[in-house]
């Protein structure tokens, strides 16, 4: 799939792939920056697509750029996704739903190869990171509204522990603990960056 080869003999995508078709290593496993607070409703539901790009040098990651004039999140660094509407399926069908919506990326450009732990946000959501493999070429058109921009960062770098830093600040009282993954400029935080820690995990966790 790609000329990088882990260590174990294993490209990266195919090490993914592998502990993917495992499953979760705990039943209801999950994380987030919002995991211990305790919401006055149950959170809601949510699923963004973790897209993989499989490039012939290395793989990467696609992410977009939120537009500054959007009430949530202005600006913020994210992956394709949203909350799950009434007529969704499915966790998959909403995150496919909203990639083709925000990013113009056709779901027949995707193989879909599993989930992370569902991740719980400060701000009262339940995202479901479904992780897909997306194979070139394809084209995108973003949604001017939503996205302000759509780039790619080398799979590589969120792999790399010398890449992962952690912040706190305090939040309505309360010290927060968040991740950041910095990339030329781009400052990746927040949700985007703990989900990537998952992927992390996945593959630096094994027995």
């Amino acid at each position: 799939m790609d000329r990088e080869t882990a260590p174990h003999g294993l490209s990266p995508l195919d090490r993914i792939r592998r502990r993917l078709a495992e499953g979760p290593r705990r039943e209801g496993e999950f994380n987030g920056d919002g995991r211990d607070l305790a919401p006055p409703r149950p959170p809601t539901p949510a699923a963004v697509l973790v897209p993989l790009v499989v490039r012939e040098q290395a793989p990467s990651v696609l992410l977009t750029r939120r537009t500054d004039h959007l009430h949530h999140h202005p600006g913020q660094i994210s992956f394709p996704g949203g909350r799950l509407e009434a007529d969704d399926a499915s966790p998959v069908h909403a995150a496919l739903r909203e990639t083709e919506e925000e990013i113009g990326l056709a779901r027949s450009h995707v193989e879909l190869i599993g989930a992370l732990p569902d991740y719980l946000t400060g701000t009262g959501f339940r995202v479901t990171p479904v992780v897909g493999l997306v194979h070139p070429p394809f084209d995108l058109t973003l949604d001017a509204f939503e996205v302000a921009e759509a780039f790619e960062v080398p799979l590589a770098h969120f792999l790399d522990p010398r890449n992962h830093q952690e912040h706190s600040i305090l939040h309505e009282g309360r010290m927060r603990r968040f991740h950041a993954m910095p990339w030329h400029g781009y400052f990746i935080w927040g949700a985007t960056a703990g989900i990537l820690m998952s992927l992390y995990r996945l593959l630096h966790e094994e027995a």
